[in-house]
C-alpha cells in the first residue's frame, strides 16, 4: 500500500513543477487552524509553561505584602504554580537572596554597594520596580480623628525625640482648629531590617541634616528612643494599641488598622495626602538610572507626596536552575503587567508607562546557562 502513496506524492510533485509551481515543503512545526501554535511558555502569560517550576519560595518586604499576597493567589488560579512568600523584611529578603535560600527576594530599600558585593557584584543582581507606594506617619491620638499635617521639621523633631508632647507649639501652629492634647509622645519603629525603615529615614535625611548627621538613614538605625515592632503589620498594631503613639507604615496598613495618618508638607510647602495621584507624581522628573535603584523621596514636584516609593522585586540575573528561571521571569512579568490592575483597590500606584518598559527589559535579561530565560 505505500508503494503507490509514494509514486502519487512524486507524481504529483513532477506535475506541480511542470505548471511552473513548487513542490509542497514538509515542516515540524505545530499548526492550530493553519497558523503556527503559540509558545506556551511565551509572555503574556496565559497558563502554566510545562517547562517551568511549579513551586517558588519568595522573603522579603512587608511594604508590599498585601499586593504580593493578592498577586500569588490570582497567578495560581492562572497558572497553578504555588508562590511562598514570606514577609520578613527588607533585611531578611537581601539576606535570603544572598544566602539562596530563596528563589528571589523583595525590597523597599535599595541593595548598598556592600551588598551587591555579597551577593556577587552589581551586576548579578536585579532590582525590578513592582509597584509605588507611600510610607505615612499613622498615630493614636484619644479624641482627635482629624487628619494632622506634619512639617519636615516636626518629624524630625518627634523622632529625634525633640518634640515630646502633642500639644508642642510646632504642631499645634500647623493644625489650628484641632485641640491637641497635653499627652506624652510615644515613637514607634521598625525592630527588623525594613525598607520601609530605609525610606522613612532616606526622607528624614534629606529635610533635616541633624537627622542625617546622628542616625542617617538604612534598613536599620540606631533610634534615639521609641518602641520597637516587628514588620509593618506590628507597627500597625503598636500604634493602635498605645495611646499617644506616633509610627511609619505602608499606607494600607493604616487604612486596615482604621488608624489616622497625616498629610506631609512636600519641598515646594504643600500639605499633600499619600493618594495613588500624589504617588504618582513623586516619579515625575526623576532622571531612572538603569539599574532602577533609586530614591523619589522629597520629590520637587509640587503635587508629589514626600514619602513616596517603588517596591522591587530582586533576582539573579544568571538562575542555573532552567525550570525556576522561566517560572520566575514569567510571574515578574505577570505582575508588572496584568497584576498591576489589583494595585489601586490595595493602595499601591502602578508602575508608570515608562518604568513597565525598564522592568521588560530587566526580565528579560534573566538567563539559565546563558540563555535568555523568556523566550522571544
Amino acid at each position: 500500500m505505500k508503494k503507490p502513496l509514494i509514486a502519487s506524492v512524486l507524481a504529483f510533485s513532477t506535475l506541480l513543477a511542470a505548471c511552473g509551481g513548487a513542490a509542497p515543503v514538509a515542516t515540524n512545526a505545530p499548526t492550530t487552524g493553519g497558523t503556527t501554535a503559540a509558545n506556551p511558555c511565551a509572555v503574556p502569560v496565559k497558563a502554566k509553561c510545562p517547562d517551568e517550576a511549579s513551586e517558588l519560595v519568595g522573603a522579603g518586604a512587608t511594604f508590599p505584602a498585601p499586593i504580593y499576597t493578592k498577586w500569588v493567589s490570582e497567578y495560581n488560579k492562572l497558572t497553578g504554580i504555588q508562590i511562598n512568600y514570606q514577609p520578613v523584611g527588607s533585611g531578611g529578603g537581601i539576606k535570603s537572596l544572598t544566602d539562596k535560600t530563596v528563589d528571589y527576594g523583595a525590597t523597599d530599600g535599595p541593595m548598598t554597594e556592600a551588598q551587591l558585593a555579597a551577593a556577587g557584584g552589581a551586576s548579578a543582581v536585579l532590582h525590578i520596580p513592582m509597584v509605588m507606594g507611600a510610607v505615612v506617619p499613622t498615630y493614636n491620638i484619644p479624641g482627635v480623628t482629624a487628619s494632622l499635617k506634619f512639617t519636615p521639621e516636626v518629624l524630625a523633631g518627634i523622632y529625634l525625640e525633640q518634640i515630646k508632647k502633642w500639644n508642642d507649639p510646632k504642631l499645634t501652629a500647623i493644625n489650628p482648629g484641632v485641640t491637641l492634647p497635653d499627652a506624652a509622645i510615644t515613637t514607634v519603629h521598625r525592630s527588623d531590617g525594613s525598607g520601609t525603615t530605609y525610606v522613612w529615614t532616606d526622607y528624614l535625611s534629606k529635610i533635616s541634616p541633624e537627622w542625617k548627621t546622628r542616625v542617617g538613614f538604612a534598613n536599620s538605625v540606631n533610634w534615639p528612643g521609641g518602641l520597637g515592632a516587628s514588620g509593618n503589620a506590628g507597627v500597625a498594631g503598636s500604634v493602635k494599641n498605645t495611646s499617644g503613639a506616633i509610627g511609619y507604615v505602608e499606607l494600607i496598613y493604616a487604612i486596615q488598622n482604621k488608624l489616622g495618618y497625616g498629610m506631609v508638607q512636600n519641598a515646594k510647602s504643600k500639605f499633600v495626602e499619600a493618594t495613588l495621584d500624589s504617588v504618582t507624581k513623586a516619579a515625575d522628573g526623576v532622571t531612572l538610572p538603569a539599574d532602577m535603584r533609586v530614591s523619589i523621596t522629597n520629590s520637587e514636584n509640587a503635587d508629589a507626596y514626600p514619602i513616596s516609593t517603588f517596591t522591587w522585586t530582586l533576582a539573579y540575573t544568571e538562575i542555573a536552575n532552567k525550570s525556576k528561571a522561566i517560572a520566575i521571569a514569567r510571574y515578574f512579568w505577570w505582575s508588572t503587567h496584568e497584576g498591576q490592575a489589583f494595585a489601586k483597590d490595595l493602595g499601591y500606584a502602578p508602575l508608570p508607562a515608562g518604568v513597565v518598559t525598564k522592568a521588560e527589559g530587566m526580565i528579560r535579561s534573566i538567563t539559565t546557562g546563558g540563555v535568555a530565560a523568556l523566550p522571544k
